[in-house]
């Protein structure tokens, strides 16, 4: 999509040699011009939970809430937290975890939808040996403590959490894993029961009122969080390395990739076979959208009046329509 969007753009600019742009600088407007336009999906989507609530929406193909959330979901990522203990390889990791920006080195986190934690945590250990796809403890007594298969089993070796399922629990010192996660030994590992809560997100001082409290404290069957600043903290303290985290990212950044050509050959030439290539992420409904803002960004950066003015225009047409 993002060639077609440019070929419209410079036909545009061209038709009455308003200018030209670059490569560079069209990929600054389409990054710029996909930002907007991902920020809008949010706001257009609680206006059309607005006209739902006020039951001026429609249903089936008039749901338009139903196309924004389908949207959205397609940013949607799920991880495991790390925690922000420095001391690896131990089971009892605190209950401070990183958020995915800081997490995975990132800048594509946008906002947490929701907070899993496990609720039962069945036991933990080191390895004794390494095997292929499995996990041996030649202290463990998996079969007594409950073990089972579906069981999710974390290696808390390394900062970032590696987990596998149990497939299968060959003795009471041996399970067989979905995949091989276990490679060096001396691994310390945690097992948790598949069953998750999700976490409530509580301010630093409700917090407190329900920690000191009998009937409120946070527990395993109803865990809470709070954020600061690129952490999370998680209650109980207990949950350790089982916290994962279910966000919005931001959309890749946009890049209309060439190939290099001789200057008397004239434009560029496409080439989306190159490494750095990245088309937009956007539905093909929104390339109109996309060529308007466009346009608007690159009418600023010639110093065309016009240009602006009527991008401005059409975006407020189409704004006006979808309402």
């Amino acid at each position: 999509m993002i060639n077609s969007v440019r070929n419209t753009v410079l036909s545009v600019l061209n038709k009455n040699n308003y200018g030209y742009i670059s490569p560079s600088d069209f990929n600054l407007f389409a990054k710029q011009a996909q930002l907007d336009l991902f920020e809008n999906y949010f706001y257009n989507y609680n206006y059309q939970i607005n006209k739902e609530n006020a039951r001026q929406s429609g249903t089936g193909y008039a749901d338009l809430k139903l196309g924004y959330e389908e949207v959205i979901d397609t940013f949607s990522v799920t991880n495991y937290l790390p925690t922000t203990n420095l001391v690896l390889n131990q089971v009892d990791l605190g209950n401070q975890f990183y958020l995915p920006a800081q997490a995975y080195t990132s800048d594509d986190y946008y906002l947490i939808n929701k907070v899993l934690g496990y609720e039962t945590t069945v036991t933990s250990g080191v390895t004794t040996a390494v095997l292929v796809n499995s996990l041996e403890d030649g202290t463990a007594t998996f079969n007594t403590d409950g073990v089972e298969v579906g069981d999710v089993v974390f290696n808390l070796r390394n900062a970032l959490p590696v987990f596998a399922t149990v497939t299968q629990v060959l003795s009471s010192t041996v399970l067989l894993l979905s995949s091989d996660i276990f490679t060096v030994n001396a691994s310390a590992y945690i097992i948790f029961k598949p069953k998750q809560n999700e976490l409530e997100k509580v301010t630093h001082s409700k917090i407190t009122m329900l920690k000191n409290s009998m009937l409120t404290a946070p527990n395993r069957n109803f865990p809470a969080y709070t954020q600061e600043g690129g952490n999370l903290d998680a209650f109980p303290i207990s949950l350790n390395a089982g916290v994962q985290c279910q966000y919005i990212r931001y959309p890749f950044d946009p890049k209309w990739t060439y190939a290099t050509v001789p200057a008397a050959a004239g434009e560029p030439l496409f080439d989306p076979t190159a490494v750095d290539y990245q088309d937009f992420e956007m539905p093909k409904s929104d390339e109109p959208s996309l060529v308007l803002r466009i346009l608007e960004y690159a009418g600023l950066s010639i110093r065309e009046i016009q240009i602006y003015e009527a991008a401005t225009q059409g975006e407020t047409r189409e704004t006006a329509s979808e309402k």
